[in-house]
């Protein structure tokens, strides 16, 4: 096995119905940073590199909270045309939904619902195995993406 020397993490991409409203989302209640300039793709080489015939793709870019002027993006994108998605499930196989760690996963799942989210799940706390405790919800953004919310703490909360 080898090691691709000089890989960093990069973006997670959502395509999004609403590219825009959906940004708005993620910085209004995340505060994610838009990251210029917005993108506006079509031609052959999109074409070929996403396999979709007749690709246009509009979009940009948001900054992650907490990681800085460099830290990774949120990449938001909406194709010209796009089947119909398949329903939010934590449990399906690949990658699943984006977790924003924040001081309290009760108030932050009430702040998500308020801006047009979805609940998944209830608000729980588990015990890890090194004994810190771990309360986390999974609700979904307005378009139904799977978002996890979770804070952390030394000692039982509540």
């Amino acid at each position: 096995m080898s090691i691709v020397e000089g890989a960093r993490f990069g973006h997670v991409n959502v395509i999004a119905r609403d590219w825009r409203a959906l940004a708005a989302f993620y910085t209004d209640v995340f505060g994610c940073v838009f990251v210029p300039p917005e993108r506006d793709y079509a031609g052959a080489d999109l074409e070929r590199g996403t396999g979709v015939p007749g690709a246009t793709l509009r979009g940009a870019h948001l900054r992650l909270p907490g990681l800085g002027p460099d830290g990774p993006t949120i990449e938001i994108y909406q194709y010209g045309a796009m089947p119909e998605g398949l329903p939010p499930a934590v449990n399906r196989p690949g990658f699943q939904h984006i977790a924003f760690v924040v001081p309290s996963a009760a108030e932050a799942r009430e702040a998500v619902l308020g801006a047009g989210g979805r609940p998944i799940g209830e608000v729980v706390t588990l015990e890890t195995a090194d004994g810190r405790f771990v309360t986390w919800a999974y609700v979904t953004d307005p378009e139904g993406n799977a978002v996890e919310l979770q804070s952390w703490s030394d000692v039982r909360p509540g």
